[in-house]
C-alpha cells in the first residue's frame, strides 16, 4: 500500500468512506479534471457529491477569492454585516429570486446541508406549534439528529444511537411500483382520525433523491403534494441541497413543477467553489425567529460569500441554463442507449438533468461499473439503499469534449463489469 494511504489507514477513523472507493492520493484539480500524485488524470463525474457543480478551481471564482484574501478581506464574521455578505444577498435577490418572482428571507444557519435542514425543521415546529414532520421513503437530509430523524437509510439512522422520534415516513412517488399515487395513502392518514398520524408541522422532501437512488418525483406528484399541504396548513420544505443550483437543469429543482415551497434548503454548490455555505429561504410570514434563536459560529463564511456571488454570474445569461439542459438531454439519450444495448444489466434510468444514473437489478453490478470506471480514470459513485445505482454527476459547466470522454469510459466500464461478472461472453473491453 502507498505510504500516504497507509497513514490514512493507521490514523483516520474507520468511518472514512470515499478514500476506500478511490484509493489514491489526489494532488491537483481544475474544471472536470483531477490528478493524483502519480500524475494520472481523472475525469470527475462525482463533483464533490454535488458541492462542485461548477467544477474544481473555477478561474473567475478563484481570482475573486485570491484577491479578497490578499486584500485582507473579512474571513469570519458570524452574522455581522460585511461587504461580501451584502454583495451575495443583493446578487442572489437580483439574479435568482426576482426573475423567478420569489419572495423569501435569507437565513444563514451554519455552513452545511444538515444545518439548513435543522433550521427548517425548527421554524416549521415553531410556527405551527406541532411536533411531527412527514418525510418520505429513501429520503436523505443530513446526519445530525433532527436531519437524521427524517432520513430513510436504516444504517445511517442506527448510527444515532437513540430513538429518532416525532417523524412519520410516507411513501415517495412511485415507491410502491403499483401505479398508485402514493399521496392517496398520505391523504388517507390525514383524513382518518384513527390513523395514529397527527397533522404534521411540515413535510420535507427532495424533488430528486440523491443518496436514496436518484429517484425523481413527477411534476404532478409535487403539485398535488403542495395542494395537500395548503389544504391542511402544513409547511412545505424542499431540500434542494443536492438537487439545486442547476443540477437538474434549472437553478431550483422544483421550478418545472411551478410549486412555491414555504422553506427551501440550499447548501453544497451554493458556495460555488466548494467552500462551506448554506442558506435557508423562508417565506417572510414564517420568519419569526427571536434574534439568536438559531445560530452557528461559522454562518458568516465570507470567503464562500465571495465565490458564491461570482458563481451567480453564470445565471445572468439564460444561455447557461439552456446549455445545462442540452447536456442533460445528451446524458439521458446515452443512458437509454446503454440500457437498450446491454440488456444483461437488467436496468432502468433514474433521475433528471445532470443528476441521472442507471439502476441495475443485478446485485453488485453498479458497484462493479463504478470500480471499473475508477480503473479507467473516471470518478463516479453509487447510490441507493443497496448501491444499485451508478450515478452521473459531472460539473454542470463541463464542456462537450469532457462529457463525451466520460460517457465513453462509462460504456467501457459497463462492458468490463459484464465481462468480470460473467454476464456477457465478450472479450474484456479495451480503451
Amino acid at each position: 500500500m502507498n505510504e500516504k494511504l497507509q497513514l490514512i489507514e493507521e490514523l483516520e477513523s474507520s468511518v472514512r468512506s470515499y478514500v476506500r472507493s478511490f484509493p489514491t492520493v489526489f494532488t491537483k484539480a481544475r474544471g472536470y479534471k483531477i490528478w493524483d500524485e502519480d500524475g494520472k488524470e481523472y475525469i470527475d463525474f462525482f463533483a464533490g457529491a454535488g458541492a462542485l457543480n461548477y467544477g474544481h478551481n473555477e478561474p473567475s471564482m478563484k481570482k475573486k477569492l485570491v484577491d479578497y484574501i490578499l486584500d485582507d478581506g473579512i474571513t469570519h464574521s458570524l452574522d455581522k454585516a460585511t461587504d461580501a455578505k451584502i454583495e451575495f444577498m443583493e446578487k442572489f435577490r437580483d439574479v435568482i429570486m426576482k426573475p423567478r418572482d420569489m419572495d423569501y428571507k435569507i437565513m444563514f444557519p451554519g455552513p452545511t446541508g444538515t444545518n439548513t435542514v435543522e433550521s427548517a425543521l425548527k421554524i416549521a415546529r415553531k410556527m405551527t406549534g406541532r411536533t411531527d414532520i412527514v418525510s418520505f421513503t429513501n429520503g436523505f437530509h443530513g446526519m445530525t439528529i433532527g436531519s437524521l430523524s427524517v432520513t430513510g437509510n436504516s444504517m445511517k439512522r442506527q448510527g444515532a444511537g437513540i430513538p429518532l422520534n416525532n417523524t412519520v415516513t410516507m411513501p415517495y412517488d412511485s415507491f410502491t411500483d403499483d401505479g398508485q399515487d402514493t399521496l392517496d395513502y398520505f391523504e388517507r392518514f390525514l383524513q382518518d382520525n384513527g390513523s395514529g398520524v397527527a397533522i404534521p408541522a411540515a413535510v420535507i422532501f427532495e424533488t430528486v433523491q440523491g443518496e436514496g437512488g436518484i429517484n425523481a418525483a413527477s411534476m404532478e406528484w409535487m403539485q398535488r403534494l403542495e395542494r395537500v399541504c395548503r389544504e391542511w396548513g402544513i409547511i412545505m420544505i424542499v431540500d434542494d441541497v443536492q438537487a439545486g443550483v442547476g443540477r437538474t437543469g434549472t437553478f431550483f429543482s422544483f421550478e418545472p413543477a411551478g410549486i412555491k415551497p414555504d422553506v427551501v434548503c440550499l447548501s453544497k454548490s451554493i458556495g460555488g467553489y466548494g467552500l462551506p455555505l448554506a442558506i435557508t429561504l423562508i417565506k417572510p410570514e414564517l420568519d419569526k425567529w427571536k434574534p439568536g434563536e438559531h445560530n452557528g459560529t461559522f454562518r458568516g463564511n465570507n470567503m464562500a460569500f465571495v465565490t458564491a456571488s461570482e458563481s451567480l454570474t453564470y445565471w445572468e445569461d439564460p444561455e447557461f441554463e439552456k446549455s445545462v439542459q442540452a447536456k442533460a438531454e445528451k446524458v439521458t439519450n446515452f443512458l437509454n442507449d446503454m440500457i437498450e444495448k446491454y440488456p444483461e444489466m437488467n436496468a432502468h434510468k433514474k433521475g433528471r438533468g445532470l443528476m441521472q444514473g442507471i439502476s441495475s437489478d443485478v446485485e453488485g453490478f453498479s458497484e462493479k461499473v463504478a470500480e471499473h470506471a475508477f480503473e479507467r480514470q473516471l470518478i463516479m459513485e453509487t447510490a441507493g439503499g443497496h448501491d444499485q445505482v451508478f450515478k452521473l454527476f459531472p460539473p454542470i459547466n463541463i464542456d462537450e469534449e469532457g462529457l463525451q470522454a466520460g460517457l465513453d469510459i462509462i460504456e467501457l466500464s459497463i462492458q468490463d463489469a459484464l465481462a468480470s461478472m460473467g454476464l456477457k461472453e465478450t472479450e474484456k473491453a479495451t480503451q
